[in-house]
């Protein structure tokens, strides 16, 4: 696990200082602690201070390679950048490929001569023999970027299901990467200009999703994709989809894998054992997230039979009772042996927000990175790998909202007219409660939302701001700028991807393609990596993603119960209280921390003159939010959130002169 940043050019005018570049490589530095590099397609290595910088002709065509390191395969021998072995191929690579041992050997029968024992010098073997489809070789999370100087190319990829990010910027001949917004950032001719429909996609989904960037001129390269820089061209390319619709090939192999329960579960115990088996390979010590869910507990379970030695699990807790896992925590660590840590998060723990603020380097106000980030650093006290249970709930059709999509579906076979009577306005004046997630309030989401076409229908349900609400905080200037832009195109083109499945599983894949990748896996690598932590996650595993994609949704959910086949499959390892508890999910207190320890939060940041002045909402309606939140009218916590993670985003990257190097006070 590491940190990435570069360059490739195409008109010597188009050269940077290397100064530049340096900068672009340490501001990554918490990604990788141990060590650091940089390769220029003219010298070769520039070893830190020994090599002058001055006196580096610009070519027509060329390529700066950085790279910082976290060391985890082959500590002696694995440093970056790497080459082929006369030099003509170099790469960096941030993330871990699991199977590298196996693809060594065939390679080493292939002719191929290796000077480490690193899994990244694999890749580039790989690439002299299959070129850019060297990507469908890898069993892995990666983003990596390979300069060919015979070719004067330039590939970037990113893995299949997005772990590892990777943030670009292609300009007057020029082809800029890093692994952060931030490493980009540290160019001098780096603009900062808000887009204003990456504020409207981030108030609709909590994140700024791919391929856009909350700034102009930005780029993230989607999940599965490559990008190639040739000859002043550049061109990106999808190598990889989810198989939820297979082809011929694909159908034969599901069939012989879905055609009875038992073979279903023994091919999903064989698959993730293995993969968890593959990201068991480490030369530093390793652990596991454990929050006692089923998920985590599957995952920690199959560690500690494939272990000689009791496995280390971790866990976070609140001291509000309904936020706290910690029991359940303890009660799997015991069934399963492990040695256990927790700690508990107190409201004080914003004070955490200026480094959460500088790491995320794009708005991102999923509240759970808050305790990912403490989780991070207590797990890092301990372990420099973590494996965790991310992906099992958006693969298996695990969260409750599944329930609601599968119930409103039977809806839509009813006759219209009882239909319009379900969706009645007249359902709204019906009293509910104050708490976001009360059942009353979510019935009165459901019901109003039946009206809805299926998947605006969804986005309803799980947006933070939906249209109206959006449409009444902006400004008039706001509006004008935005246009006819629709912020639920980006949900609509996931679920175009599986159009012949049940609207349940069409939901899931569009969850695989938009929630869990700009989400969930942002907000993990991102909190991890502020630690110099790696975090593996074997339901990631795209032999694991494509069982699941195979799988017919009778398997998955039965009932009100999603991830069946996970408790069929793997019940051995699960407690029996674990099995049967409801879903908690990683989330904080905020609706309570907002009226009261964090309430001057509020009112110092988003009615602050500065903040209502920048033109993107009207003064009146933001305070509107914060007023019925403070009296208890309405939980409008999630919503306050998300302006106050914009609001102080702006204070650190667009108000200062410079971007910072690292966190600041707020």
């Amino acid at each position: 696990m590491c940190g990435i940043a570069g360059l490739s050019w195409h008109h010597p005018q188009r050269l940077p200082d290397l100064a530049e570049v340096r900068r672009m490589v340490d501001v990554l530095a918490h990604r990788g602690p141990d060590d650091s590099g940089i390769y220029h397609s003219g010298v070769g290595l520039l070893n830190g201070t020994a090599n002058s910088d001055a006196g580096i002709a610009a070519s027509d065509r060329g390529a700066i390679l950085g790279h910082r390191r976290l060391s985890i395969i082959d500590l002696a021998g694995g440093r970056q950048p790497i080459s082929n072995e006369d030099g003509t191929v170099g790469i960096v690579l941030n993330g871990e490929i699991y199977n590298y041992r196996e693809l060594r050997t065939d390679l080493k029968s292939r002719g191929h001569r290796f000077a480490t024992e690193s899994d990244t010098e694999v890749i580039v073997h790989l690439y002299e023999e299959f070129g850019d489809d060297c990507v469908l070789k890898l069993r892995g999370m990666f983003a990596f970027a390979i300069w060919d100087a015979r070719k004067s190319r330039l590939l970037l990829a990113r893995d299949r299901l997005g772990q590892k990010p990777l943030v670009y910027r292609h300009h007057a001949g020029r082809v800029d990467f890093a692994s952060e917004l931030k490493g980009l950032l540290q160019l001098k001719d780096a603009r900062r200009e808000i887009n204003p429909i990456a504020i409207d996609h981030y108030l609709t989904y909590q994140y700024v999703p791919h391929t856009t960037s909350i700034l102009n001129g930005y780029s993230k390269l989607p999940p599965a994709h490559l990008v190639t820089y040739e000859n002043g061209t550049l061109d990106v390319r999808r190598y990889w989809r989810p198989p939820y619709e297979p082809d011929a090939e694909q159908r034969q192999a599901s069939a012989n894998v879905t055609s009875s329960p038992e073979a279903m579960r023994s091919a999903l115990r064989e698959t993730l054992t293995e993969a968890v088996r593959l990201r068991m390979r480490s030369d530093v010590p390793l652990g596991a997230f454990l929050s006692g869910g089923i998920d985590s507990t599957i995952i920690t379970g199959l560690m500690q039979e494939l272990s000689d030695q009791p496995v280390h699990s971790f866990s976070i807790g609140f001291p509000v009772a309904k936020f706290d896992e910690r029991t359940f925590a303890r009660e799997a660590a015991k069934h399963l042996g492990t040695i256990h840590h927790e700690k508990v998060v107190e409201p004080s723990a914003l004070s955490i927000l200026p480094k959460l603020i500088w790491h995320y380097d794009e708005p991102l106000s999923d509240s759970s990175a808050i305790p990912m980030m403490y989780l991070s650093e207590m797990t890092r006290e301990f372990v420099t790998v973590a494996l965790s249970g991310d992906g099992a709930d958006e693969l298996f059709a695990g969260y409750d909202r599944y329930r609601a999509v599968k119930l409103a579906a039977a809806f839509d076979y009813l006759p219209r007219p009882i239909r319009s009577l379900f969706a009645s306005r007249l359902w709204q004046r019906m009293p509910a409660s104050v708490e976001q997630k009360s059942f009353r309030r979510r019935l009165k989401r459901f019901l109003d939302a039946l009206g809805e076409e299926p998947q605006r229908r969804y986005l309803n349900w799980i947006n933070i701001f939906d249209h109206s609400r959006r449409r009444e905080i902006y400004s008039d200037k706001m509006l004008e700028q935005l246009g006819d832009a629709d912020a639920a195109s980006f949900l609509q083109a996931a679920y175009t991807e599986c159009p012949s499945r049940d609207f349940v599983t069409q939901t899931t894949c569009a969850d695989v393609l938009t929630y869990l990748p700009c989400d969930i896996l942002t907000k993990v690598d991102i909190a991890s990596m502020a630690y110099g932590l790696e975090c593996r996650s074997p339901f990631l595993d795209h032999h694991v993603a494509e069982l699941a994609a195979w799988m017919p949704l009778k398997f998955k959910r039965k009932g009100k119960q999603g991830k069946q086949i996970l408790l069929d499959t793997f019940g051995d390892l699960l407690p029996a209280s674990i099995q049967k508890r409801p879903k908690m999910g990683f989330g904080v207190p905020l609706d309570s921390w907002f009226r009261n320890e964090l309430k001057p939060l509020l009112f110092d940041v988003l009615l602050d003159q500065k903040s209502l002045d920048r033109g993107w909402f009207r003064p009146e309606a933001v305070q509107k939010l914060v007023d019925e939140h403070v009296a208890a009218k309405w939980d409008h916590s999630y919503r306050l959130w998300n302006l106050l993670i914009l609001e102080l985003w702006q204070q650190t990257f667009i108000d200062r002169p410079s971007v910072p190097t690292g966190p600041i006070a707020l």
